[in-house]
């Protein structure tokens, strides 16, 4: 089939040059990765991955995060975990 179909879409410049650059990561080509996230909303009749509205805490954790406030620093994983209660 032939590829003629063309989309446009204005997106926040450092978002695009993320991504793009793991596309590049990847071997993909900014249209393969199109196409790619084209099929799958094809294949699962729907976004290929869950869409839903944060709860109260979420949505606090995300603004106090983009705030860059209450951040909690670990040197690493094994930390992380045991502030957690999760070793």
């Amino acid at each position: 089939m032939a590829k003629e179909a063309m989309i446009r879409a204005r997106i926040e410049p450092h978002l695009k040059a993320e991504a793009e650059s793991i596309f590049e990561e990847l071997g993909l080509s900014i249209t393969q990765a199109i196409t790619l996230f084209y099929k799958q909303v094809k294949l699962n009749r729907g976004l290929p991955f869950e869409v839903r509205v944060p709860n109260k805490t979420t949505a606090k954790t995300f603004r106090d995060t983009d705030a860059r406030r209450n951040i909690v620093r670990n040197k690493d994983k094994r930390e992380m975990f045991d502030k957690l209660g999760l070793l």
